[in-house]
């Protein structure tokens, strides 16, 4: 019995893990081979702060509030410009990342430390009426944001002519369109740039953390199932927005900034594609453009939550000193960076690629589970009822060794579905706080497997059971025609699997729910070969 419970097991998870290998694409990204060698470690523009820059510091601060006037909208901004520095000053508008909405909570220090050093800064709002998870226009938002660049160019104190632009994260899609369709802006700032489309940096960055927090190989298969997928409910066309073409057309002066240690950003494959896309090959002929890499900083160009100081130095020396500091040398300066994989395009899942129908396997998969005991549940008292008014009802129930290992496959697959998404919610967590936990990460793992391999063991009790009792119905009517007589009903009934009809739609309900969940299950790895 134990012999043969241990290799229907084995049987069912090898059939899951092929199940779960054929039914979407695996996980291999490509390494990086090629580094880019910062030509020094020092950041400042040719080596030493051009003639003539302000240093950070040198100017008070005076901040305005102003409100920007869009199509169909308006929103608040802040202004900040250095007090008594004269006129024909360059200009700088910041352009929101992903994680930022208001002027009041973004870009503070920066944009401070830029006006302190003779830069006239305008933070505005994010426009948020447009602007949802599922659905952003980076072109639209480009039109909106140039509204901002129109009412910088007309602040007095302000060169018209040298008003440029600040983009950081998401925000580095839309600058590029900006200065695209708005040949005038006299320069564009591009800090932690992902440059390749929204859908493969978001794989790039879960592949990173996930690799930072040490989670299990088999746990990289849903990178490409999640993120390739189309996202239930639609929406996110945004996820293959191409901003290539658009750097491809640049001729203004770049600044390209990055932090060595973000691990949501592809640093170095950025930095070269943006050099490659902005060459003398380029459909405009090319634009002059400079890389810093910047020690220990994360995303935002911060270590510990402060601003590294060389950034905004470096920064507003190049701002203030262009044209001469576009074609300063060296091009590519600072830390060297580290990355080890490349960020390319996503694989689309075959068979669960539509999230609508992921989701609804899923929720008819619980609607069954639940629906089989309630069915039952009504049939007994039904049945109840029937014997109490003195009426009889006809035999109904599991045979025998049934009831146990269904009810522990329900359980199981249920159990086990919700056991992996609260171990992907937990590593999610660790993952994007950069931190490791061999018990919830490893461990989870392995719990969530052997939750997933004991429902296996249930399916495998009633697999055996129900042979067993295929096998005893099928001899006792050989045995019944060899003696010339039929079996008996009530022998006959006791050799069934299940006996009335609620029991079989309880027992079908049950096993089909649990059967879907297993298969979606494999699919998201529970069931492969090796850890």
């Amino acid at each position: 019995m134990i012999f043969r419970t241990a290799a229907t097991t084995a049987a069912l998870a090898i059939v899951l893990a092929i199940v779960g290998a054929v039914t979407g694409p695996q996980w291999d990204p490509v390494p990086v081979t090629e580094h880019l060698e910062p030509t020094t470690p020092d950041t400042t523009i040719g080596g030493q702060p051009p003639g003539g820059a302000d240093p950070v510091g040198t100017y008070d601060v005076r901040e305005t509030d102003v409100t920007i006037r869009l199509d169909g909208a308006t929103v608040g901004g802040i202004l900040r410009e250095p007090v008594d520095a004269g006129d024909d000053l360059p200009g700088v508008v910041f352009v929101h990342g992903a994680g930022t909405g208001l002027a009041t909570e973004a870009f503070v220090d920066v944009a401070a430390d830029l006006a302190s050093a003779g830069v006239v800064t305008l933070v505005p709002d994010k426009r948020l009426d447009t602007y949802t998870t599922r659905h952003r226009d980076y072109e639209a938002m480009a039109r909106d944001y140039e509204r901002s660049v129109d009412l910088l160019r007309t602040r007095p104190g302000v060169d018209p002519d040298q008003v440029g632009l600040y983009g950081e994260s998401e925000g580095t899609w839309i600058v590029p369109v900006m200065a695209v369709e708005d040949p005038t802006i006299a320069f564009s700032v591009l800090v932690s740039a992902p440059v390749v489309p929204p859908r493969q940096q978001a794989a790039f960055a879960v592949d990173s953390y996930l690799r930072n927090t040490d989670v299990p190989h088999g746990v990289f298969r849903a990178i490409p199932r999640a993120v390739g997928m189309a996202i239930p409910g639609g929406g996110f066309e945004y996820a293959d927005f191409d901003v290539e073409p658009f750097l491809e057309r640049l001729t203004q002066p770049v600044l390209v900034v990055y932090g060595t240690a973000d691990p949501s950003m592809p640093v170095e494959q950025g930095a070269r594609q943006i050099l490659d896309a902005t060459g003398p090959s380029s459909a405009s002929g090319g634009a002059d453009v400079t890389v810093r890499f910047y020690e220990d900083a994360n995303h935002g160009i911060k270590i510990d939550d402060v601003l590294v100081p060389d950034f905004p130095r470096d920064l507003g020396a190049w701002i203030t000193s262009l044209p001469d500091s576009a074609t300063a040398q060296p091009q590519v300066a600072g830390a060297e960076p580290n990355q080890q994989y490349l960020a390319g395009p996503v694989p689309t899942p075959r068979w669960l690629g539509n999230g609508d129908l992921l989701v609804g396997l899923v929720l008819g998969a619980v609607g069954l589970l639940v629906l089989g005991p309630l069915v039952g549940l009504a049939g007994g008292l039904v049945r109840r009822l029937r014997r109490v008014a003195g009426r009889p009802s006809a035999p109904a129930g599991l045979a025998p060794g049934f009831r146990a290992p269904l009810a522990g496959l329900g359980v199981g697959a249920l159990g086990t579905t919700v056991a992996l998404v609260v171990y992907l919610v937990a590593v999610a967590r660790l993952a994007l706080d950069y931190e490791k936990d061999a018990w919830v990460v490893q461990g989870g793992w392995i719990g969530v497997r052997l939750v997933g391999l004991a429902t296996l063991v249930a399916a495998a009790l009633l697999i055996n059971r129900s042979a067993e009792v295929r096998t005893a119905r099928r001899a006792a009517a050989d045995l019944a025609d060899a003696a010339g007589t039929g079996v008996e009903e009530g022998r006959a009934g006791a050799l069934r699997v299940a006996r009335g009809l609620t029991t079989r739609v309880m027992l079908w309900c049950v096993v089909a729910g649990a059967a879907i969940l297993l298969v979606i299950l494999a699919y998201w790895g529970v069931y492969q070969l090796g850890i």
